[in-house]
């Protein structure tokens, strides 16, 4: 009789524990990071995955009753490995909720997403077509139309009368001089020359020179920020400086990750961008004091911010749905939310589902012995302005 008892109680126990397996698997919620982590863009992804995983640090992994469980992939930037591992994840992890990274790569999934319905947030690309490629996408990166509208406008305003531009031959490059072109043109400016420079191994001196014959007032520059360095140092050692040569250009090439690293050839420089690690607010400041402190003391950049605030909006929006991971639910609950992030104030347009937030006017300074990207202009409120010309 004890024999049986005792057996049936080891059943009943395994019954139990198998059933409360299956009920904490099942409010489990499953977000996918489908991310860069080694390569040439490895540091992108790796800021990305920080900030997110802070965001969890700080406000816990449970959210409506369920458990949030990160699920981070390397894609090493090749989009058709986004396509694979995007596939496996939804298919055999069951994951619910996807963060979206470079903009070949988001674009690679989109038919997955579609055909899953699995509301993915773009928390990396900032090139303006790629909300426009499903409906399950929400952007809380920045598109580089944003940032370099306003930086036509403000140095339309403040004296430029001629600018070139030096970008670098890839999309990101195209689309933000594109629309510095249009906007300065539009404000009264004149663009001299747009000069593109090979994405790899560049060499910056002879466009410089080229530049500097043309006898612009204002060189914008857009290239990746490993490379901004070289440039504002050949731009230092041709003179271009004391000519009276303005350099601007988007955040990207004042990344706070790599400004530690740069020589004082960079200050001077004035950026537009979403945010900076000097922002004075006091939310801002405990973000980069605990970003640091759980990250080796690396300095968090836009990347970071733009992940960690996509977790954010995830957070929230389980909550409206009480923990329902359905993509058009999630969707409809994120569309025009609004928070005070460490970037400043932030919400999603409900129609175009891309972030609408405060671009800054920045100028690189030495502050405590250290580069930063210190802000002295504020933009409030910006969409992506291609969209609005839609509207």
């Amino acid at each position: 009789m004890l024999r049986k008892s005792f057996h049936l109680f080891a059943a009943s126990a395994l019954a139990v524990a198998l059933f409360a397996g299956e009920v904490a698997a099942q409010e489990t919620i499953k977000v996918g990071l489908v991310m860069p982590l080694t390569g040439v863009l490895g540091p992108v992804g790796k800021q990305a995955v920080a900030g997110a995983r802070l965001y969890m640090a700080q406000h816990g992994d449970m959210v409506a009753g369920h458990k949030i469980e990160l699920v981070v992939r390397d894609d090493a930037s090749v989009p058709d490995n986004s396509k694979r591992i995007t596939q496996e994840l939804i298919v055999t992890d069951k994951v619910a909720i996807l963060g979206g990274g470079l903009t070949p790569n988001v674009l690679a999934i989109a038919p997955l997403v579609n055909e899953s319905k699995t509301a993915t947030v773009v928390m990396v690309s900032g090139t303006s077509i790629v909300t426009e490629r499903s409906p399950y996408f929400v952007r809380t990166s920045w598109t580089h139309a944003q940032q370099a509208s306003v930086l036509a406008n403000w140095a339309a305003k403040n004296g430029s009368k001629r600018a070139t531009i030096i970008s670098s031959d890839w999309a990101p490059g195209h689309e933000a001089s594109g629309v510095f072109s249009a906007t300065f043109t539009q404000a009264g400016g004149t663009i001299v020359e747009a000069l593109k420079v090979p994405l790899a191994n560049p060499d910056f001196a002879p466009f410089l020179q080229r530049a500097r014959d043309g006898n612009p007032d204002t060189l914008f520059v857009f290239v990746p920020a490993s490379q901004a360095a070289i440039l504002a140092k050949q731009f230092v050692e041709r003179g271009l400086d004391k000519s009276g040569i303005k350099l601007i250009g988007p955040g990207d090439i004042a990344d706070d990750e790599d400004l530690p690293g740069m020589s004082d050839a960079m200050i001077g420089t004035v950026t537009a961008g979403f945010y900076s690690a000097h922002h004075p607010s006091a939310m801002n400041k405990e973000y980069v004091a605990a970003f640091q402190k759980a990250n080796a003391n690396v300095r968090p950049n836009f990347i970071s911010v733009s992940a960690y605030d996509g977790m954010h909006l995830i957070y929230q929006a389980l909550k409206k749905t009480e923990g329902k991971t359905g993509g058009p639910a999630l969707v409809e609950a994120m569309k025009g939310m609004a928070w005070e992030s460490p970037r400043g104030p932030m919400s999603i347009d409900p129609r175009t589902r891309d972030v609408v937030q405060d671009i800054y006017i920045r100028r690189v300074e030495k502050v405590d012995g250290a580069l930063y990207s210190v802000e002295f202009e504020t933009f409030k409120a910006i969409n992506d302005p291609t969209k609005v010309a839609t509207r």
